[in-house]
């Protein structure tokens, strides 16, 4: 199960929503139409607006989506478009709010539920874990949650330690929900739709690095379906397994490694529960080695994970233990030079492939 390469994204980096809101709007006519380059916060914007063009029962709400349009700007406009009831300010009352949502989810509505920033969603962590993600097993499949909750997530912007954390990987140990992570402007146009038409609860994060970084957008989904990992780059020697905000930072290391005569290939998951199995076990079969690059911390992370999944599965396929780049295990910095030197970088990991090459 091997998605087809894809060229690698730009590299530009934004420190998020400053100054005047970016006002593109996306034209939808029924079909979508937002095709060419655009970045990932006009494909987000393009992708809800497809959403509460085509289904009467999808709306959006969350703290300051209506009148501000976002607080990363990217539901923009979509108040003036489509009028208080579809776009729905709340209360600052996270677990509030989400209930709400799951609650009209459980009555028939599609509910599109915005938290600020993934900190903001421990607030409602009983709301997620205790109903979202149970309701459906404890009422013996007679009630389902077909709720999306999307969240900001992610460091590299000096918000500092309360507003700079990567906590996917806490989520994805959840068993009843579903957690993806889009990384290019193409899965941030098209996985919002597929989100909305499963039946289980979803949970959307988006990299808050990534909403001014442009990418091709075609007129259909690259890779379909939300639950499989995309090979962004092919290569013989390593396999380097990351996700969201760190595929940049893994391509430009694989490139400076190709330098180097190292052909490594880079793998984005895409989602995190559940996990590509198959296309992670075929790379390191083919490249028999490892490096996961998580933004996380490294203790009890998706890496980890991910690191004994690969043992368990592929350990005769492999040349040299799995080698894992993580944040550092300290609250993540507000000075800029200490941040970057927490969070994972190209010389980190190039010097973990090389590490993994080792005879």
């Amino acid at each position: 199960m091997t998605a087809q390469p894809t060229t690698q994204p730009a590299t530009t980096r934004t420190t998020g929503h400053t100054g005047t809101p970016d006002t593109t709007k996306i034209a939808v006519d029924g079909a979508p139409a937002s095709t060419g380059t655009m970045t990932y916060r006009e494909a987000m914007r393009a992708a809800l607006r497809e959403a509460l063009t085509d289904d009467d029962r999808v709306f959006l709400m969350g703290e300051d989506v209506g009148s501000y349009g976002g607080c990363f700007a990217v539901s923009l406009g979509l108040l003036e478009e489509f009028g208080p009831d579809r776009i729905r300010d709340t209360p600052l009352s996270e677990s509030g709010f989400v209930g709400a949502g799951i609650g009209a989810a459980m009555v028939g509505m599609r509910p599109i539920v915005e938290i600020m920033t993934v900190n903001f969603s421990l607030l409602a962590l009983d709301q997620i874990m205790n109903n979202a993600a149970t309701l459906q097993h404890m009422s013996g499949g007679q009630i389902q949650v077909p709720i999306v909750i999307r969240m900001t997530t992610g460091a590299g912007r000096q918000l500092a330690a309360q507003h700079s954390h990567s906590l996917e990987g806490w989520f994805a140990h959840i068993p009843g929900i579903k957690v993806i992570a889009p990384a290019t402007a193409d899965d941030a146009r098209w996985m919002l739709r597929e989100a909305l038409a499963d039946p289980d609860p979803v949970l959307l994060f988006e990299h808050g690095s990534l909403y001014n970084v442009k990418g091709e957008v075609g007129a259909t989904p690259e890779i379909p379906g939300i639950e499989r990992a995309a090979i962004r780059r092919p290569g013989r020697d390593v396999s380097i397994i990351t996700y969201g905000g760190t595929l940049r930072t893994c391509l430009d290391a694989a490139d400076l490694l190709a330098d180097q005569g190292i052909d490594a290939e880079v793998i984005d998951l895409r989602s995190l529960r559940p996990l590509d199995d198959a296309t992670i076990m075929a790379s390191v079969g083919r490249t028999h080695r490892a490096v996961i690059v998580d933004e996380g911390w490294r203790s009890g992370s998706i890496s980890a994970e991910i690191s004994a999944r690969i043992t368990e599965q592929a350990f005769y396929a492999l040349d040299a233990p799995v080698g894992r780049v993580c944040s550092e295990e300290v609250p993540v910095p507000y000075a800029q030079h200490l941040e970057a030197a927490t969070l994972p970088s190209v010389d980190k990991i190039v010097k973990a492939v090389h590490e993994a090459m080792e005879p």
